[in-house]
């Protein structure tokens, strides 16, 4: 007669043998697949129904050093239908990219416009990690998204532009310039994205004009054809570390 405890004993080591090709299981790549959806489904949201962005830029005496650049963004809607084709994850670099998309027959955008999309099929990809360490990467590429956003706003809505300058006895003493932007975007298409050897990230979108004019029902005024931008973004502040020496 075996004893209960040597029974339970036997029984442990036995699962841990079966799972031992498999690792302990943890929730960690859970945690990084989950969060990457979540901002899957916020960029399908950005491209269909839209975005409001706010962007205020200022260089002061013609010194990089002084230039001061920010750039927000907000969203919401009530979306449903969306599909997951593609989770990847790296256990290595704990980093999930999943790849979301939906098809949709009409809805009504972020101004209130009915907006007619005919069954298109919208795909964005996100990324994600469970470890801070890891996120610089993809950090930087939602700031180069964000720039490109605010990069196609200023094409599509325009901008202003205040500049002050001041010269006294022939010499420069003060000299002030000033960008602000405020738009809505939607139906914007990010084409390429990636990071180059430095560890820059960049994001290219573009927006076909005539094919977002037929959506909305109505021309856009301004530009003709597909506009084309790129935006950037950086994982190390060494602009600020530069300034603080």
């Amino acid at each position: 007669m075996i004893p209960k405890t040597i029974k339970f004993f036997i029984l442990l080591c036995a699962v841990a043998f079966v799972l031992a090709p498999y690792g302990w299981a943890g929730n960690k790549k859970v945690m990084s697949i989950s969060a990457a959806k979540v901002l899957a489904e916020r960029a399908l949201v950005e491209s269909i129904y839209g975005l409001k962005v706010r962007s205020t830029e200022e260089v002061v005496d013609m010194v990089a050093a002084s230039f001061i650049g920010k750039t927000e963004s907000k969203t919401s809607a009530m979306i449903s239908g969306i599909k997951f084709e593609e989770v990847v994850y790296d256990a290595k670099q704990d980093i999930a990219k999943v790849t979301a998309t939906v098809q949709m027959d009409s809805i009504t955008n972020i101004d209130g416009q009915v907006m007619d999309l005919r069954n298109k099929i919208f795909r964005r990809v996100a990324f994600s990690t469970s470890t801070p360490s890891k996120a610089g990467p993809l950090k930087a590429i939602r700031a180069a998204e964000l720039d490109a956003y605010k990069q196609l706003a200023k094409r599509m809505a325009g901008f202003t532009l205040e500049s002050e300058t001041t010269v006294e006895n022939y010499m420069l003493k003060s000299d002030v310039v000033k960008t602000k932007v405020l738009a809505t975007l939607y139906l914007a298409q990010l084409t390429d994205f990636g990071w180059d050897d430095a560890g820059d990230a960049f994001v290219k979108m573009s927006l076909d004009v005539a094919a977002a004019s037929e959506v909305l029902g109505e021309k856009i005024v301004g530009e003709e054809g597909v506009i084309e931008v790129e935006g950037t973004g950086a994982q190390v502040d060494d602009f600020k570390r530069a300034k603080t020496k």
